[in-house]
């Protein structure tokens, strides 16, 4: 009883806040991302994406005149601090939010502003889970694993065919669930992995996990899970003389892979989606980030077009009620934003997700990158 007062209370309390923001003056529009901790690069890039869209849509009049005010909150891609700036933003009046990043941050996140009323969109995290609990107010301008796992299982079904195949994952749920959409792909194309596996992120030494995948003899390691750690994973497997292939996800994208497994990162493999930075309706966005020194790389784009989302259900509907702005993206609209048309199901994901796969490659500079190096199918 006492816990349903308190619901009761906060409602009524966040409820008050959003009616005094539609009265006019600035929108407060929520933004959680991991700026610090240890996927801090994919953090950055939501926070540009968000900051930049805010201050072309500002400079051009706002929503009916009235300016985004955006309320950051770092949640480190954290579980726990993610659920302490749910509760924070929503204290804070906001009625939409950007983020979060990382699955296991936006999936326990997305109660929070559930209950307060708030829309949230993510550009990032692509969990199953996360538009799959018949819930109102989630939403995504990526795809989802089970399509990125398609692509990629049905890619090493059909070109590593009599291979050996591994599958190690950070034990997350964007990490596990990746390596389980693709391991099921794979299997029902009629091949097997020799070595499913799980690693605890944010070690140093995965000498035994190599040691391991020497020992099975595989010739492909598949990971699920982000950049920090696949680096290490492939500089130490190259290190005890182990070639085999490294393919993962699209938390693989940052620059800092490279930097981290070093040279041995040429020839990785990874599925995303296509490059957002040659849609020919980013053009100018891309040269504003251009001139702050910044590329738009990976997520960052993703960002600007969930705000992009959020302002256009705004101006449609004349209001910044949560609710209201969730039943108008429900209703199958296309929004043109950087990343291309967006439609929504009833979910709240994209009616045509895309995913590509990339091969990291040495340029005529000298660097290892993927942009531009989208592989047939």
């Amino acid at each position: 009883m006492k816990k349903l007062l308190s619901i009761t209370i906060f409602g009524l309390l966040t409820m008050g806040t959003a009616q005094a923001q539609d009265k006019g003056g600035p929108i407060k529009i929520g933004v959680s991302a991991g700026v610090t901790g240890p996927y801090a690069a994919f953090g950055v890039q939501v926070k540009n994406g968000v900051s930049q869209a805010i201050e072309d849509i500002n400079k051009a009049g706002g929503i009916k005149g009235r300016p985004f005010e955006p309320i950051y909150g770092d949640d480190a891609s954290d579980p726990k601090q993610g659920v302490s700036i749910a509760n924070k933003l929503a204290a804070d009046g906001v009625t939409m939010v950007v983020g979060a990043f990382a699955s296991s941050v936006s999936i326990p996140a997305s109660d929070v502003y559930l209950d307060a009323g708030i829309v949230q969109v993510t550009p990032s995290s692509t969990n199953v889970k996360f538009t799959e609990r018949g819930m109102w107010n989630t939403f995504r301008t990526c795809g989802r694993d089970d399509q990125q796992g398609v692509v990629a299982g049905a890619y090493l079904a059909d070109h590593f065919k009599g291979k050996r195949i591994a599958f190690v994952h950070d034990k997350s749920s964007y990490g596990k669930g990746l390596a389980q959409e693709t391991q099921m792909t794979l299997k029902a194309k009629g091949a097997k992995e020799v070595l499913f596996e799980g690693v605890n992120p944010a070690e140093k030494d995965y000498s035994a996990l190599v040691s391991k995948l020497k020992s099975a003899n595989v010739d492909v390691v598949y990971y699920g899970g982000f950049h920090t750690e696949a680096g290490l994973i492939l500089r130490q497997m190259r290190d005890q003389g182990l070639k085999a292939t490294l393919v993962g996800g699209d938390g693989l994208a940052p620059k800092e892979f490279v930097q981290i497994a070093g040279d041995g990162a040429e020839g990785t493999l990874m599925t995303f989606s296509p490059d957002a930075r040659k849609n020919p309706n980013a053009q100018p966005v891309v040269a504003a980030f251009k001139a702050k020194n910044i590329d738009p790389d990976a997520y960052t784009l993703y960002a600007y077009a969930a705000v992009q989302v959020l302002a256009k259900a705004a101006t449609e509907t004349g209001s910044i009620e949560g609710k209201v702005l969730a039943d108008w993206l429900h209703q199958g609209k296309t929004i043109e934003t950087v990343v291309g048309p967006i439609v929504y199901d009833k979910k709240g994901d994209l009616t045509r997700p895309d995913y590509v796969i990339y091969a990291w490659k040495k340029g005529a500079d000298g660097k290892i990158d993927y942009a531009g190096n989208e592989l047939a199918p």
